[in-house]
């Protein structure tokens, strides 16, 4: 393997945190796991757990090695190649490979953003006599507010201690009681039903665990990093240090294990208790909430709702963000949160456009909850194709130099990309027979 290649000199001093203490990095990672399960994986989760009960538990486990090298590659690619997933797949590849998937995963975001701010409209409901499209309508123009006179970084640091509330899923999950034997028996071994209700819920929890969004903005995000640090121009920002590589590993895979934690506790709390009383039907934000009861009793309302507006309020931005991402790089276009509005405006003007669009959808009339599964699985099909051009950028050395994929990345990385195929191609099946 090539030696590292350091990044140029330039003027600006660099403040990235070359190691940090491990007591800092878990304190972000658990910030970051909560705040990566969205209100459209908690929506989807509570939907396994209350219509099969313990019986998809293992899919924690399974997807937590997919979760971790997917967010890993996709911060490689934009450490080391300097540009965002995009704008490495419109250098690399044809127009009919770019416009596709820049098409799929546009929409998703839009589609995605519009079940979460549907989502933060059902919790806040809970708690605040509103009708869901007003609350929905208020939610995104202060979100939009914070991305254009704002900033997300001061949205983040507002509303990502909310996500927290999420970890009452682990206390319920214990406080539920449920058989330990069976617990285990559904974590370690794996039980599939090949039918269309059973598959539709496999895609929905892989594609929320494995979004399409996280993979343009953790690239992209790598590349605002090294912006902020004064590296402004490709070449400035180009190549990785071992250190840099390691601090993201580690970063990574402390982020998945939370985020891992709550879909799992997520899953047991509501297979223990909702499915267990015989409510296997989430319909509504008030029955997802129910799974808290056995910690929080009539307070459940007030922990989910604060759980799922801190998640919600971090997420939005991302998907509305990543969606002006994905279009102005495959129309070669700069974009950047470090512009100012009237530096970029067909990246902020997008940001716009996808909201007004996620609102718009949400007076459609759609079930909130309903919406947050089918959310991910319009993700689900997303994810195959995109995830496929990261692993083969990612070992390219044209792109990525001396720091092409190593043989454990490219053993998870493939077996991901195989399994999110199988999935996808196997719910397809059962549509038709």
């Amino acid at each position: 393997m090539d030696q590292p290649r350091p990044k140029p000199e330039i003027d600006a001093p660099d403040q990235r945190p070359r190691g940090g203490s491990l007591l800092h990095a878990l304190g972000t990672g658990v910030i970051t796991g909560a705040a990566d399960d969205d209100p459209s994986a908690i929506g989807t989760y509570a939907s396994a757990g209350a219509k099969f009960g313990l019986l998809f538990l293992w899919i924690a486990p399974v997807v937590l090695p997919m979760m971790v090298v997917v967010v890993y590659v996709s911060a490689k690619l934009g450490q080391v190649y300097g540009k965002g997933l995009f704008a490495a797949v419109r250098d690399r590849y044809p127009r009919w490979i770019l416009y596709p998937v820049v098409l799929g995963a546009f929409t998703g975001n839009v589609i995605e953003a519009a079940a979460n701010l549907g989502g933060i409209g059902a919790a806040l409901n809970l708690l605040v006599p509103v009708p869901i499209p007003i609350i929905v309508v208020g939610a995104a123009a202060a979100i939009l507010g914070f991305q254009i006179f704002g900033s997300y970084a001061l949205l983040r640091d507002i509303f990502r201690w909310l996500a927290l509330a999420l970890f009452a899923y682990v206390a319920a999950a214990i406080l539920a009681k449920p058989d330990p034997v069976a617990v285990l028996r559904s974590t370690f071994v794996p039980q599939v039903r090949f039918d269309a209700e059973f598959l539709s819920m496999i895609v929905a929890c892989i594609g929320t665990s494995l979004s399409a969004y996280i993979y343009t903005w953790q690239s992209n995000q790598e590349v605002e990093e090294e912006i902020a640090q004064g590296r402004h121009t490709v070449r400035q920002r180009k190549g990785a240090t071992d250190a840099e590589l390691r601090k993201t590993r580690r970063d990574v895979v402390i982020g998945m294990l939370f985020s891992n934690l709550i879909l799992y506790a997520i899953l047991l709390s509501t297979g223990a208790t909702l499915h267990q009383a015989g409510q296997t039907e989430i319909e509504s934000a008030a029955q997802a909430a129910a799974a808290l009861e056995p910690l929080a009793g009539p307070g459940a309302k007030y922990l989910f709702a604060l759980g799922i507006v801190g998640v919600g309020f971090l997420a939005v931005p991302v998907m509305t963000t990543g969606a002006a991402y994905d279009l102005v790089q495959g129309i070669g276009r700069d974009g950047s949160l470090h512009a100012r509005p009237r530096e970029a405006k067909l990246f902020y003007g997008t940001i716009a456009a996808v909201t007004v669009a996620a609102v718009g959808l949400n007076f459609l009339g759609f079930n909130p909850m309903r919406a947050l599964v089918w959310s991910g699985i319009v993700q689900g099909f997303s994810v195959p194709p995109l995830l496929l051009l990261l692993m083969l950028m990612t070992n390219d050395p044209a792109v990525m130099g001396g720091r092409i994929n190593g043989w454990l990345t490219n053993l998870l990385g493939w077996a991901t990309t195989a399994v999110t195929f199988l999935a996808t191609v196997c719910l397809v099946v059962t549509w038709f027979w």
